[in-house]
C-alpha cells in the first residue's frame, strides 16, 4: 500500500530537495543519452552496467552528487531501465529526455542511509525532518519514500508492506456502467453521474492565465510568478478530478459484487480533435486503472467487456439489435417491443446482462452468446429513421 502526503519544507528544506530532483533529473538524463550512445556503438547496454559506470565517473565527474544521498541517482537510472522494459513490451513510447519543472521527483530508498517516518513527521537523509499534513494511515515496514512537486507544493510517497487479508466480497449486487462524454458515469440502475468537468469549468481561466504568461519576458520575476499561477491551476484541476474518481470507484466497489464495464478504445478518442478534451476531463482511464486495483483489494468482480460489443445497440429488453446508431441519438424507440431507451441507460443495462452471463459461463462467454442470431439479422437493415428519435 503507498500513501501520497504533502508536506511542509522549510526554506533551506527545500532547496535540499531541488537539488535531489535535479540529481534525478540529470542521471536519468545521463543514462538515456549514455545509452543511446552504447547503443549505437553496437553494444547491448543495461541499467545495471549504467549503474556502475555512474559510481565509478561520479566523484571525479559530478562531485556536487554526493550533496544528495546515493539511491538518488541510483534509482533514476533504474527507473531508466524499467522505462526500457516497458518500451520494449510495447506498453509505452520510447524515453525522452526529462525536463526541469515536469514531473520532479527523488526517491530515497530504505537501505544503509535510512528514512524514518514517526507520528506526523518524515526524515530524510541530509534534508532533516519534514512536517507531514497527516500520519501514515497503514502499519507496516516502510520501503521507500519518494519526493515530488506540483506546481508549488512537495509531497511525499510512502509505500508500505502489509499483509493484506483473503478479500472476500458479501454483496451481490451487479452494476453495469457507461462511460461517456455527455454523462461521464451511467449506471444500470439508471443513475446518472455527470462528473465534475474541472477542466470545462476552468477553462476561461485557464486561457486567460495562458495569455498573461505568454506574454511576459522569459527568464523574469513576473514569468516566474505567472508560471506558478498557471501550474497551480493544473494542478487544481487534476486534484477535482482524482477526488472524484477515486471517491466514485470506491463507492462502486463497496456497493457491488460485480461491476461491468466496457473496454473503450481511449487512445483513439484521444487522437480526435473533437473528443479529446473532453474525454481527458473525465479520465476514462485512470477510471478503469483504479476499478481494477480496488476490486481486487474488496473481492469485487471485474467484467472488461469486449469493445465491439454493441451495447448501444442492442434493447435490453428484447435483444433487437439496430445496425446504425449515431452518437446524436440519445433516445430510441425500438421497433420490436416498443421501449423507449434511454441510450447511455439500456448500454449500462446491457453491460449488467454481458457480467451476468459471463458468471454463468466461467468467463468462457463469446460474443454470439450474447446477441440471438435471428434478432441481429433481422435488425441489420434497420436504418435510423425507424427507430424514433426523441
Amino acid at each position: 500500500m503507498c500513501h501520497r502526503i504533502a508536506i511542509d519544507p522549510t526554506e533551506n528544506q527545500e532547496k535540499l530537495l531541488r537539488q535531489a530532483v535535479g540529481v534525478a533529473r540529470f542521471a536519468y538524463n545521463w543514462a538515456l543519452a549514455e545509452w543511446k550512445r552504447q547503443y549505437e556503438a553496437g553494444h547491448k547496454p543495461n541499467e545495471a552496467a549504467l549503474r556502475r559506470q555512474l559510481n565509478a565517473v561520479k566523484r571525479e565527474r559530478f562531485p556536487w552528487m554526493s550533496d544528495v544521498p546515493k539511491s538518488v541517482p541510483q534509482q533514476a537510472v533504474k527507473n531508466l531501465g524499467t522505462a526500457f522494459q516497458k518500451f520494449f513490451r510495447k506498453e509505452t513510447a520510447y524515453p525522452r529526455f526529462k525536463k526541469k519543472g515536469i514531473h520532479d521527483s527523488a526517491r530515497f530508498d530504505n537501505g544503509p542511509e535510512t528514512f524514518k517516518v514517526v507520528g506526523n513527521r518524515i526524515r530524510l537523509p541530509k534534508v532533516g525532518w519534514l512536517k507531514l499534513r497527516e500520519g501514515l494511515r497503514f502499519s507496516g515496514r516502510p520501503l521507500s519514500a519518494t519526493v515530488s512537486r506540483e506546481a508549488d507544493r512537495w509531497f511525499v510517497s510512502v509505500p508500505v508492506e502489509i499483509e493484506l487479508p483473503t478479500p472476500v466480497c458479501k454483496k451481490q449486487e451487479t452494476v453495469g456502467i457507461d462511460l461517456g462524454i455527455t454523462t461521464a458515469a451511467t449506471l444500470s440502475s439508471g443513475e446518472k453521474l455527470p462528473g465534475p468537468k474541472a477542466l470545462s469549468a476552468n477553462l476561461k481561466k485557464l486561457r486567460l492565465l495562458s495569455r498573461r504568461h505568454a506574454r511576459k519576458l522569459k527568464g523574469s520575476a513576473n514569468s516566474r510568478k505567472s508560471k506558478q499561477q498557471l501550474a497551480r491551476l493544473h494542478a487544481r484541476i487534476a486534484h477535482v478530478r482524482q477526488d472524484w474518481l477515486h471517491k466514485l470507484t470506491t463507492r462502486l466497489c463497496r456497493e457491488n459484487g460485480v461491476i461491468a464495464v466496457e473496454d473503450l478504445n481511449v487512445r483513439g478518442m484521444m487522437a480526435n480533435e473533437k473528443l479529446a478534451r473532453h474525454s481527458a476531463d473525465i479520465g476514462m482511464h485512470e477510471f478503469r486503472r483504479q476499478l481494477e486495483y480496488k476490486s481486487k483489494l474488496r473481492g469485487v468482480e471485474l467484467v472488461i467487456v469486449d469493445r465491439w460489443y454493441p451495447s448501444s445497440k442492442l434493447c435490453s429488453i428484447c435483444d433487437y439489435r439496430v445496425a446504425n446508431m449515431p452518437l446524436s441519438l440519445r433516445s430510441w424507440l425500438c421497433p420490436s417491443c416498443g421501449s423507449i431507451h434511454d441510450r447511455d441507460i439500456n448500454a449500462a443495462a446491457n453491460l449488467r446482462r454481458y457480467a451476468l452471463n459471463y458468471r454463468q459461463l466461467d468467463g468462457k462467454l463469446r460474443l454470439s452468446d450474447t446477441m440471438p442470431a435471428s434478432k441481429e439479422l433481422r435488425g441489420r437493415n434497420q436504418t435510423v429513421s425507424d427507430l424514433g428519435i426523441f
